[in-house]
């Protein structure tokens, strides 16, 4: 497995190493052994999938309040998404930067977003399927969201949202969300 590392820390995309022949092709999607050997430690419970039927459904930018946070590992696994995590560990130096990565059933990278991070993402193809494993359960008490097109933030999704949920639609801005994520600097 290689990792490629964001300019958002801890946020980093994976490269599973794919094996092909005549019949196609073999990947281990998910070892714990591996991503240990690449720096990740994460105790996955659950298992998520999503499907959006049409080509610029958002979904984002969500997130569990501690102490029901979740880290998640995503995958694209049918179509082509635009990936992305927002630093919002209030003290970060990173704080309301973030990332974007494409995910394809074709590409078959996937993205580790750590605890702290909002996570959304925008379909660029039709019938998209999203696998995710958190390290959480889901805690309807402490989901939260943020607006996708916070000024604050400014994320470039590449194109106009055409589905969102209403939820999404009338998320709060970053600055009226109370996501009690905290930045601790790593001592070494």
């Amino acid at each position: 497995m290689n990792r490629i590392d964001t300019a958002l820390p801890g946020v980093c995309i994976l490269e599973p190493r794919v094996f092909g022949d005549l019949r196609g092709w073999f990947m281990e999607s998910w070892s714990r052994k591996k991503l240990e050997t690449v720096g990740i430690y994460a105790d996955f419970v659950q298992d998520n999938q999503s499907f959006s039927k049409e080509r610029g459904t958002l979904r984002g930018l969500h997130y569990q309040r501690p102490p029901m946070a979740q880290a998640k590992l995503l995958r694209c696994t049918r179509g082509e998404i635009l990936d992305v995590a927002v630093d919002v560990r209030e003290g970060s130096p990173t704080y309301a930067a973030w990332v974007a990565v494409k995910l394809s059933a074709e590409n078959k990278r996937q993205l580790f977003i750590p605890r702290g991070f909002l996570h959304g993402f925008i379909t660029l193809t039709d019938d998209v399927e999203v696998l995710y494993k958190a390290d959480n359960y889901y805690a309807p008490e402490a989901d939260g969201n943020v607006l996708w097109k916070d000024p604050q933030i400014g994320i470039d999704w590449g194109m106009e949202p055409v589905v969102l949920s209403d939820k999404d639609r009338t998320a709060p801005l970053l600055a009226e969300a109370k996501t009690g994520f905290r930045y601790e600097e790593e001592k070494g």
